[in-house]
């Protein structure tokens, strides 16, 4: 297990900026605009030799029971609860605030050692709000501009003391957890199956997270647009490691004017290329939407295996009849992809989700799968002795070699002698047949072409 510093404060005072600065990338979203972050959000972090989680928090506001403040306090208690340290930052240009004296007093609640930091430290101006710091009676403050990266070689030498006393702790058997600093996982770990959940936004994506991890760990309500970034969760499924992201809701572009809201989408659209399987989640009550084949379309098109989970199915009205008119919607809108799971299901209630898992199981076999060369090419003088490719501009297309290149997904080439020549038809019926005898149904297949040379031609130097 891994040391974990939790970083805390109001809203809008550099959390987020913080958090990438240490994660070395814009894994959070950073926005003037106040409550923007209001899950927590787990990175890897990198500070010098150091190697440690740190959690990005929602900012504690006062906020009345059953509104979107009270799951963010929640949340935040949370992440206090399962760390070994806290960050408490301030806004050095603003000065203490009541809500600071808050934020003191629930950390000494805590019990954990605390880290009070004087955020935005760019010029002499901040000097009076950074003094002020000490009047909060958690220690010494220590003065960085999380922007910029001024600082953090004071803020190294604090953390590198706390990791180090919970390694003596350890040794001496307190049972605190081993921190380690060598052989941290990288970002994009792929010994994970990372598995993204995405959709309009209000169809039941948070919840449909929560109702796999048996627990609150997103926030979620009626309103529209309540997640606003990227979560991921690091699970465990039947001793298998993954990795779930929680994205905001994707909406029709002419729709998306606000920058926060691009930004949530860009987010989510970065997670889509990220995953190896997409959840696309839908609502029955309506069904799919346009928006939703959009969606579907993207998926494929980056080339991710493609899971629809129809959500509040228990309100449907003719399960039997919807669920037939959505596959042939979907059949028609994705021809790219065929046969797309779909698994019908009540996030709420749980009704039918401990049937999405087998299915995202077996569909990143699909995306996974290799195949020998030698029966594709005998598939492939099968085809080309049935069906023989049509004569470009009066001249015979000669289909000699077929090869699988990678997979993730199945991507194969064909050597021949006239690549630009075949029309898109025939290239569509190789495809279909590639799926047909090889079980390749439910994921995107890609098909290139090569130029074969001529073995009777010599070179000419």
């Amino acid at each position: 297990m891994n040391f974990r510093l939790a970083i805390l404060g109001r809203p809008n005072v550099g959390k987020s900026t913080l958090f990438n600065r240490l994660c070395g990338a814009s894994e959070a979203i950073v926005h003037r605009k106040p409550g923007v972050t209001r899950d927590r959000r787990v990175g890897s972090a990198c500070l010098g030799d150091l190697r440690f989680e740190v959690v990005d928090t929602a900012g504690l506001e006062e906020g009345p029971n059953g509104v979107i403040e009270k799951h963010m306090q929640e949340q935040t208690r949370v992440a206090i609860s399962k760390s070994e340290a806290a960050l408490l930052l301030i806004d050095a240009q603003t000065g203490v605030t009541t809500v600071d004296l808050h934020f003191a007093n629930e950390l000494r609640k805590a019990k954990i050692p605390v880290i009070l930091i004087a955020n935005k430290c760019e010029g002499v101006g901040t000097r009076p709000g950074f003094y002020e710091a000490y009047e909060l009676g958690i220690g010494e403050p220590i003065g960085i501009s999380a922007e910029h990266g001024d600082g953090l070689i004071d803020l190294y030498s604090v953390i590198s003391t706390l990791i180090k006393d919970c390694q003596n702790k350890e040794d001496i058997g307190t049972g605190l957890p081993r921190v380690v600093t060598k052989n941290f996982p990288q970002k994009n770990d792929f010994s994970k199956l990372q598995i993204a959940i995405v959709g309009r936004p209000n169809v039941g994506k948070s919840t449909l997270l929560n109702c796999l991890l048996h627990e609150e760990r997103v926030i979620t309500g009626p309103e529209p647009g309540v997640t606003r970034d990227s979560i991921a969760v690091e699970w465990k499924w039947q001793k298998r490691s993954i990795k779930l992201i929680d994205t905001a809701g994707l909406r029709r572009p002419s729709r998306v004017t606000e920058k926060l809201e691009k930004l949530s989408t860009s987010n989510a659209l970065q997670a889509v290329r990220f995953a190896h399987v997409a959840i696309l989640v839908i609502d029955g009550s309506v069904l799919a939407e346009r928006q939703d084949l959009t969606i579907a379309n993207y998926i494929a098109e980056e080339g991710r295996a493609l899971i629809i989970a129809v959500n509040k199915w228990d309100l449907v009205q003719d399960p039997s009849k919807d669920i037939k008119a959505l596959a042939s919607r979907i059949e028609r809108s994705l021809p790219q992809v065929k046969d797309v799971p779909i698994v019908k299901l009540s996030a709420l209630n749980g009704d039918g989700v401990n049937s999405l898992m087998p299915a995202i199981i077996k569909v990143f076999a699909i995306w996974n799968k290799r195949l020998s060369t030698g029966p594709l090419n005998r598939w492939l003088e099968d085809v080309i002795e049935r069906h023989p490719p049509p004569l470009s501009r009066g001249r015979r297309i000669k289909l000699r070699y077929i090869t699988q290149v990678k997979a993730r997904p199945p991507t194969f080439l064909i050597f021949t002698n006239r690549p630009s020549g075949l029309p898109k038809a025939y290239h569509s019926f190789l495809i279909n047949g590639l799926r047909k005898q090889f079980g390749l149904r439910s994921v995107p297949i890609r098909l290139n072409f090569r130029r074969s040379k001529n073995p009777f031609v010599e070179k000419i130097n």
